[in-house]
């Protein structure tokens, strides 16, 4: 799984085998190695985050924090998207 960036202890990462057909543009969160039941947050066409889920139990004031980064860094998030998948779609 591609690996876009660490936030502390935490990854945020694409799965490689994404839904077919393409899921909208995401990342996954988990504390240190990926696993199944990670968060998954949406990023909009607009760059801003939306949480699908919290599965892996984030304490609410972190995941915040960390979703502030990925909106800050969602053009880069939605780079490394197309880049691998080659096609980028939206949420919303």
């Amino acid at each position: 799984m591609p690996q876009v960036f660490k936030i502390g202890s935490y990854w945020v990462y694409f799965w490689s085998n994404e839904n077919q057909p393409l899921e909208p543009v995401h990342v996954h969160v988990s504390r240190g190695v990926p696993s199944s039941g990670a968060t998954k947050i949406w990023i909009t066409r607009s760059g801003k985050c939306y949480l699908c889920h919290n599965r892996s139990k984030i304490p609410t004031p972190v995941l915040r924090n960390i979703m502030r980064i990925i909106e800050a860094r969602s053009g880069e998030v939605i780079q490394k998207w197309t880049a691998y998948f080659g096609v980028a779609e939206f949420y919303c």
